[in-house]
């Protein structure tokens, strides 16, 4: 059997909330394996002590669950967050596109539909967590970007606007440093989805969606968005103005 690795240092934790026994068996197992430590809980109500105890860097999240589904839980999770928010990867058994989005929309970083292969979702585990803890070498800090008012950390993985934290996801960061580094570009939905998520194919709601709660977050009117832009038929355009410390490069890896 293929072992995937874990980040060196601390086993990172990942709570499992799946209420099919079979399921949480072969996920857990599979990420024990490849060095994390995991937590499993059956229900929603269990998800949220366990997580305000377990304190996971990593949350794999099933849709449909007893008590409050998966959705809900999303929620209460972001609600409870006072730092910056813990990735989340949902599993659905659902087909429509909706729930997806939806997912996405309350802050999931990833989704994997049922079935899934359970290597391909802790290389999905090891990608999200390594985007969330992503830091550049110590002897080469990369510089703050800036545009008017809002500011980009990658170092910190922070960003804010009139000195105001903003609480963006680990995805809505990636993708606002990736944007911020070229400003007057305009990339479409396929680029981003691989410059930014790693990803050679996928469904491009999740740019779409990513792009809308982003702005939410950093434009004065999201309905009329003056920082990042949409080019029609083409994409989208970091509109902000020169962003000090852009790579020559492309940014966001893989």
């Amino acid at each position: 059997m293929t072992h995937f690795a874990a980040s060196p240092g601390p086993p990172r934790r990942v709570l499992v909330v799946e209420d099919d026994p079979t399921v949480a068996e072969v996920v857990t197992g599979y990420l024990t394996r490849a060095g994390y430590a995991t937590d499993h809980a059956a229900d929603g109500f269990a998800a949220l002590d366990r997580a305000a105890e377990f304190r996971p860097h990593l949350v794999v999240l099933d849709l449909m669950l007893p008590g409050i589904d998966g959705l809900e839980v999303c929620r209460r999770l972001r609600r409870a967050e006072d730092g910056p928010a813990v990735p989340v990867v949902m599993l659905t058994a659902r087909g429509e596109e909706a729930d997806r989005i939806l997912g996405l929309e309350l802050g999931a970083d990833d989704y994997v539909t049922k079935p899934f292969s359970p290597r391909e979702l802790v290389l999905r585990i090891g990608s999200v967590l390594r985007r969330a803890e992503a830091a550049p070498p110590a002897a080469a800090p990369a510089p703050v970007l800036r545009a008017g008012d809002l500011s980009a950390d990658p170092g910190g993985r922070r960003a804010d606007r009139s000195g105001r934290e903003l609480a963006l996801t680990s995805r809505e960061f990636d993708l606002l440093v990736f944007l911020m580094r070229h400003p007057g570009q305009v990339f479409s939905r396929d680029e981003l989805l691989h410059r930014v998520w790693g990803w050679e194919f996928g469904d491009l709601s999740t740019v779409t969606v990513h792009v809308r709660r982003l702005r939410e977050k950093i434009e004065d009117d999201p309905a009329a968005p003056r920082l990042v832009t949409t080019v029609w038929g083409a994409g989208y355009r970091f509109d902000g103005g020169s962003a000090q410390g852009r790579s020559s490069d492309g940014g966001a890896r893989p």
